[in-house]
């Protein structure tokens, strides 16, 4: 191990593994560096490597041959891309797909991409301006750019990456952003005995409760704040034992300068708070170890992640499938962990009291049981590298696909929402996909309160149609299918929407109200959403006129608030779509199941409602719409069976 060793290399092979198992994948090579050195041994000279059937390591040479550590490998990536070309060129078949990882990676497949034409993917795992010392202007970050703004597409594992961290580089690159969950290779369980026996010679009562933190021993990961939670905090100290598991090391004083840095002020600390007998900070230990403390803490503790700033939290989710509550940084993709498995805390990583306040909770929560049991189950569910292969293995199919989708004649546009309208029954979403596939005259379009990524990961998962069109985040986003996989955002319709768009005064006037804003990845450039009432709904509306500034207000399902400039909307978006493909709203039919899908419903000729229709629309649309007595897309191809079944105009305007 190095101090490059980290959840990326679990990633990598992980991955590799579960796509070579798919019987329509014929092989998987990992393409990685060779080098000699005597002290991590003669495995990584080897040119060849066989993992496992259909998955092999390629080792790439060049003339310097010495272990370089990540911040070291820029000069050397014109020899790697040269090397690289040379082993593809020799392959005699050409890869359907690379998948580069980090940015490195990715001018290595930029070039191939220019010399044989293969497409590309980028995954980041960590980009530099998410790091508290960046520099915008540095190396690292071009690099990252570049990669964002030319890959055919790019994966990521958490809403976070996907909707912040990325929108920071590009927002226009969200039409290539593919969030699809990553597993998690997690030991079989091996009980807690191996793991008490690990942490028995640091702790004087080792029947407590233990908090545990399992990272490398870097400064972005904030392993202090756990023993600076343990010093301030006499009541976490009576209640618990801290456990950190940070990486291995032969002592204080070897290792990298990081890694030196990190065990010392760990020491320092535990000494400056005396707290020698309530911390364990083994020096050495094995993937076994590692899971046995999972299954300790599993009995009545908690685990600890208080990063500056964590990417995705491969950690968090393995300390979620064993059965351990998790406490984790707000900074990055544990939120988004913790809101799909719907139990855990976040804290503020620059704040050892609040950490100290949210163990405690966990240690002491009432309901821990039963909410880890529901957690574990739902991790095990979502993070597994079974579906991630499937689900990667469908994007590289459509990025295969080569060339710009050309446009066709089409004779009418059907506007669908998908939660609740095309999803919640698969049945009747495959007989949607049937149907759609059969409507060469029908341009499909998708309009959606979800953003660009959410819309299509979902479609994705529900085995929906690619739509041609994507309106997104409440019709505040039109983006169109461009060929190589990619959606394209309009920027016509960017231009007429932004017309008189005052977003941060909007926001400074709304802030008075006191409403709590929903999460910074659902706050879009034309979209502002904020939980609140129908009643907050209407005071937002009256605080914006009395400021004299233009804006939509939507409330939808009870309890969401979207502000959008005035233009905007799922109607105004389909009447845009349609006067381009001359076409009218006559000729459109729109179908939804909630009130922010109302204005659409009001707008095109013909509307569908299926029954699960909710929030009064029904009432509200006053018999225009067609309701019918089923519910999801079984509902919405009862209505098409109506508007289609004539071709008479009447028949549209009865529907």
């Amino acid at each position: 191990m190095t101090e490059d060793t980290g959840g990326h290399i679990a990633y990598v092979l992980g991955a590799a593994m579960a796509q070579a198992k798919l019987d329509e994948v014929t092989g998987v090579d990992i393409v990685t560096r060779g080098f000699a050195d005597p002290e991590l041994g003669p495995a990584y000279e080897k040119a060849v490597e066989e993992v496992c059937p259909k998955l092999r390591i390629m080792r790439l040479r060049t003339t310097n041959d010495v272990y370089l550590a990540k911040d070291a490998l820029n000069a050397e990536i014109p020899a790697i891309t040269e090397a690289f070309c040379e082993m593809v060129d020799g392959l005699g078949y050409r890869p359907d797909v690379i998948h580069a990882h980090f940015s490195d990676a990715a001018t290595i497949a930029r070039a191939a991409f220019e010399k044989f034409a293969i497409p590309w993917i980028y995954t980041p795992h960590s980009l530099a301006l998410e790091k508290s010392d960046n520099d915008p202007a540095s190396q690292r970050v071009s690099n990252e750019l570049a990669a964002i703004r030319t890959a055919h597409g790019i994966v990521v594992s958490c809403r976070d990456e996907a909707e912040r961290q990325l929108m920071a580089y590009e927002p226009d690159a969200a039409g290539r952003i593919h969030r699809i969950s990553p597993g998690v290779a997690l030991t079989p369980p091996q009980g807690p005995d191996k793991g008490r026996s690990l942490i028995a010679p640091f702790l004087r009562e080792l029947h407590k409760p233990i908090v545990l933190a399992v990272a490398r021993p870097v400064k972005k990961k904030n392993l202090a704040a756990l023993v600076r939670a343990f010093g301030e905090s006499a009541r976490l100290r009576d209640t618990a034992n801290l456990v950190i598991l940070a990486g291995l090391r032969k002592s204080l004083r070897d290792g990298p300068d990081e890694q030196v840095a990190v065990h010392q002020e760990l020491m320092g600390l535990i000494d400056q708070y005396d707290l020698w007998g309530s911390v364990a900070l083994p020096k050495r230990h094995t993937a076994a170890d590692v899971r046995s403390l999972y299954d300790l803490a599993a009995i009545d503790g908690v685990f600890g992640n208080p990063a500056w700033h964590e990417p995705f939290g491969l950690t968090v989710v393995e300390a979620a499938q064993a059965g351990v509550p998790v406490v984790a940084t707000r900074s990055g993709g544990p939120s988004s962990i913790i809101g799909d498995i719907g139990y855990g805390a976040l804290i503020d990583p620059a704040n050892p009291a609040d950490l100290a306040r949210r163990l405690l909770e966990s240690l002491n929560d009432p309901e821990r049981e039963r909410r880890c049991a529901d957690a574990r189950a739902k991790a095990c569910k979502l993070y597994q590298w079974k579906q991630w292969a499937s689900e990667s293995v469908c994007v590289y199919r459509g990025i295969a696909q080569q060339g710009t989708k050309s446009p066709r004649k089409v004779s009418r546009i059907l506007a669908c929402d998908v939660d609740g309208t095309l999803t919640g029954d698969r049945q009747s979403a495959a007989a949607f996909a049937k149907w759609s596939a059969r409507r060469k005259d029908t341009c499909f379009l998708v309009a959606t309160g979800r953003s660009i990524s959410e819309a299509r990961r979902v479609i994705a998962a529900w085995d929906l149609p690619c739509p041609d069109i994507l309106a997104t985040s409440v019709g505040s986003e039109i983006w169109r299918c461009d060929g190589w996989g990619d959606y394209r955002l309009c920027r016509d319709y960017a231009d007429r929407i932004s017309e008189g768009w005052r977003r941060e005064d909007i926001a400074g006037a709304i802030a008075g109200l006191g409403l709590t804003s929903q999460a910074m990845h659902d706050q879009r450039r034309w979209k502002l959403s904020y939980f609140g009432s129908a009643a907050d709904s209407r005071s937002v509306s009256r605080v914006l006129a009395d400021h004299g500034l233009s804006a939509r207000v939507v409330h939808s399902h009870g309890h969401f608030i979207d502000v959008l400039p005035a233009h905007a909307g799922k109607a105004a978006a389909i009447t845009f779509e349609a006067t381009r493909r001359d076409l009218t709203l006559a000729d459109c039919i729109a179908a939804g199941d909630s009130a922010n899908d109302l204005d659409m419903l009001s707008a095109c000729e013909a509307a569908i409602l299926p029954a699960n229709a909710r929030d009064g629309i029904a009432d509200l649309l006053r018999g225009k719409a067609f309701q019918s007595r089923h519910r999801y897309a079984a509902g919405v191809l009862d209505g098409l069976a109506v508007i289609y079944g004539s071709t008479e105009r009447p028949a549209v305007r009865r529907a």
